[in-house]
């Protein structure tokens, strides 16, 4: 059994055995928020304590490497809210945890970028190397598809699952030739290495990626306010930043806390923040993001996931997956202030 199949049995196995959302039910007034260490503007609200003060629930915030350990954690119940990417998340819809994309958190650009030694010079001199990437991770997604686009054959790469941490330590030995992935780890890799292809390239050629928040659909039906607060907390940030991004500078308040939760240096956030797109309000529940496009990216990954035999099947329909009620009701509350 993969490693990628392991990790996918695993969170099956904790959701057949453990009822979706029964630790938020045993303490309804605290909730546990799985968090990434990519760089956006709601990395300022977190420090700031605003969704502790819009929910007034307490929040245990758990940082986790890959979108992976997010499904696992939300499938065995010990985390009700998460961060992961849009593969992560389409594996997880198509074996039908239950789940719903509340939020799309970030269209992905630069923020996650294949760097290679300079060794290698083009796309086939990837033919024989060791490339690091978080498995079942939008980084992994974008490799496949960049080898699919340059017609080199998965096989003909040596691909290796490791973590961002675990990847920037290997390259940094000279283990491995190469690694897609984000930062702190990317900006690591980026000091010895070149970038081959960004996200921002995968999309012009085809396959977008995205970063969403997700919550168990047990939590969300339960508790729809607490929801509905995180949502407006998080777009509230994103208008903060898109408002005026100068104020967001190095020495800016906003860039030191994102990058003390982050791992990222200050200097790099300002960058880090203009390498993605970040949707307000109106946008998340337009026909392009919520109200439709969200399922639609979602369909076609699963469709090249299984292609690339990741997953067993695509499922038919991927609308039980994106709930955009909360985006609604979070402009309802802004209209009415």
């Amino acid at each position: 059994m993969t490693t990628l199949n392991r990790r996918l049995f695993l969170a099956a196995s904790l959701l057949l055995g453990t009822a979706l959302g029964g630790a938020a039910h045993a303490a309804d007034s605290q909730v546990t928020i799985g968090f990434q260490t990519g760089v956006d503007p709601a990395k300022a609200a977190q420090a700031a304590g605003d969704y502790e003060k819009a929910t007034g629930w307490k929040i245990a915030w758990r940082k986790f490497d890959s979108g992976a350990d997010v499904i696992a954690a939300i499938a065995s119940g010990d985390v009700q809210i998460g961060y992961v990417g849009s593969s992560p998340l389409t594996a997880a819809a198509s074996r039908k945890l239950p789940i719903e994309t509340i939020f799309i958190a970030a269209l992905l650009g630069e923020s996650e970028e294949l760097v290679v030694r300079d060794t290698i010079r083009e796309p086939k001199d990837l033919v024989g190397k060791k490339i690091g990437v978080p498995f079942v991770s939008t980084s992994h997604y974008s490799l496949l598809a960049a080898l699919k686009h340059w017609n080199i054959a998965p096989k003909s790469v040596e691909i290796l699952n490791l973590r961002p941490p675990e990847l920037a330590a290997a390259f940094e030995r000279g283990d491995i030739d190469g690694g897609y992935v984000w930062d702190p780890a990317l900006g690591k890799l980026k000091e010895k290495g070149r970038v081959l292809v960004s996200s921002a390239d995968l999309a012009k050629w085809g396959a977008p990626t995205f970063d969403a928040w997700i919550a168990a659909k047990d939590f969300a039906k339960a508790h729809p306010d607490v929801v509905t607060s995180f949502v407006k907390v998080t777009a509230d940030s994103y208008k903060a930043y898109r408002d005026h991004p100068e104020a967001w500078n190095t020495g800016s308040d906003q860039a030191k806390a994102i990058a003390k939760l982050t791992g990222s240096k200050a200097e790099d956030v300002p960058g880090l923040l203009k390498a993605n797109v970040w949707p307000l309000l109106p946008e998340q529940s337009s026909p392009e993001l919520l109200g439709g496009g969200s399922v639609k990216a979602i369909a076609e990954t699963a469709a090249f996931l299984a292609e690339q035999k990741k997953i067993p099947a695509a499922l038919p329909d991927y609308s039980a997956y994106v709930n955009k009620a909360f985006v609604v009701q979070a402009l309802t509350k802004l209209s009415s202030q």
